[in-house]
């Protein structure tokens, strides 16, 4: 049976994006399940593509909060889907703060000059997301087993 974990990027800048996927390539490859994407690069896509359907469930979800169409990746309803899985990844501080105030705990700095170790940054809070996720599967099966 494969498990399957599925990440919800809300970013516009395709330089960060190839950064990441090139680093969750490389993440899948060492997991015990296969990581689906969906990116999203635009703020009119969250609105009328993931906050108006409620059955959408995300593993984990990369919040930046500025687009190219002057809006705001922060139009994800946090308080509808949960901020527990919710990575801010802005590289303005302040809009890392919005998110924390909106109940996001995890946060990591965007630093557009070093997209490299950025990346390497976030798909190491992803995989520990992954791991705590499976951790409480495991244990769950455990209990019931």
């Amino acid at each position: 049976m494969v498990l399957n974990k599925t990440i919800l990027i809300l970013e516009d800048d395709l330089l960060t994006l190839s950064k990441l996927l090139e680093r969750l390539s490389v993440l899948e490859q060492d997991q015990p399940y296969s990581l689906s994407t969906v990116i999203l690069t635009n703020h009119k896509q969250v609105r009328e593509l993931i906050n108006n359907n409620s059955n959408l469930r995300f593993d984990i979800v990369l919040l930046d909060r500025d687009c190219k169409l002057n809006g705001s990746f922060h139009e994800y309803n946090i308080e509808q889907f949960g901020a527990d899985n919710i990575i801010s990844i802005s590289s303005v501080p302040e809009y890392n703060q919005e998110a924390q105030n909106r109940g996001v705990k995890r946060v990591i700095l965007k630093d557009l000059k070093n997209r490299d170790e950025f990346a390497d940054k976030v798909v190491t809070e992803i995989e520990k997301i992954l791991n705590h996720s499976s951790l409480i599967a495991s244990m769950r099966d455990f209990a019931h087993g």
